[in-house]
């Protein structure tokens, strides 16, 4: 057991730092193909719009690699021959994701960005372990210096120019790896670029799979509930969970605590 603070953060991407539009393209991609190729098995699968929730999304898809998460949609709605149309599903929907993306379809959690600062002020390294091979893409494209301007944060390490993704000592988001979420290899692996031992870090997540990797792999984890799964995130044994990153005691990770700021 670490008794030193802790030395480094891994954070998910989509949904932890940034408001992606994956969600809308993985329910938009497959409304699309129900309504068009695969209109002659529609009602052979238990999908319709309405089935297609946030609780689905959260529950079978996020966090997953991108053809993990296909094959993950398809079968929990049944669809024949599952295996073989995931890929089909898969790409249709990074060719709605790149769309909205060069649409600038996304924005940034406010308090995400306001936590890594903090973080980076606390002087622990920091590295983005997301699923999603588009996560580098939102990174790049979130200038962390105008927002720190316009929020009156006047921390001396934030140059002009800077992005979210220079923030990051670390990126292994996307990266092919042999296993996906649930299995803890991604943040294994972020650990070790960092240079440090897995029970040193601590894991931002917003899904239950990525709770439960961190677990895995030895790591303490802070589960943000964006989407109602408060529930969810404690039920994979995160160790603190929070609907929002400034609810988070950055003093505590000093001493390696994750825990809710004092009351004022």
């Amino acid at each position: 057991m670490a008794t030193k603070g802790f030395q480094g953060a891994i954070f998910d991407v989509d949904g932890v730092l940034v408001d992606s539009p994956h969600e809308r393209a993985w329910r938009e991609a497959l409304q699309d193909l129900m309504a068009g190729e695969w209109a002659d098995i529609r009602d052979r699968t238990t999908w319709s719009p309405e089935a297609f929730t946030s609780h689905v999304y959260q529950r079978v898809i996020s966090g997953r690699p991108r053809m993990s998460g296909a094959l993950g949609a398809l079968e929990h709605f049944k669809v024949p021959e599952a295996a073989d149309r995931a890929k089909v599903y898969a790409d249709r929907k990074q060719q709605l994701i790149v769309r909205l993306i060069e649409a600038r379809e996304f924005t940034a959690f406010p308090d995400a960005i306001r936590f890594v600062l903090a973080v980076r002020a606390a002087g622990i390294p920091m590295a983005a372990a997301s699923s999603s091979k588009n996560a580098d893409r939102f990174l790049k494209a979130i200038r962390v210096d105008t927002f720190a301007a316009e929020h009156g944060l006047g921390y001396d390490f934030v140059r002009p120019g800077m992005t979210l993704y220079d923030f990051f000592a670390a990126d292994l988001s996307g990266r092919d790896l042999a296993h996906g979420k649930p299995h803890p290899e991604i943040f294994l692996t972020a650990a070790a670029e960092l240079g440090l031992p897995p029970e040193h870090c601590f894991v931002v997540e917003d899904a239950e799979s990525g709770v439960r990797a961190a677990k895995a792999g030895g790591m303490a984890a802070l589960g943000v509930a964006r989407a109602d799964d408060r529930d969810l995130l404690a039920a994979a044994h995160a160790d603190l969970v929070v609907t929002s990153l400034d609810e988070v005691d950055v003093a505590a990770l000093a001493a390696h605590r994750l825990a809710t700021r004092p009351a004022p």
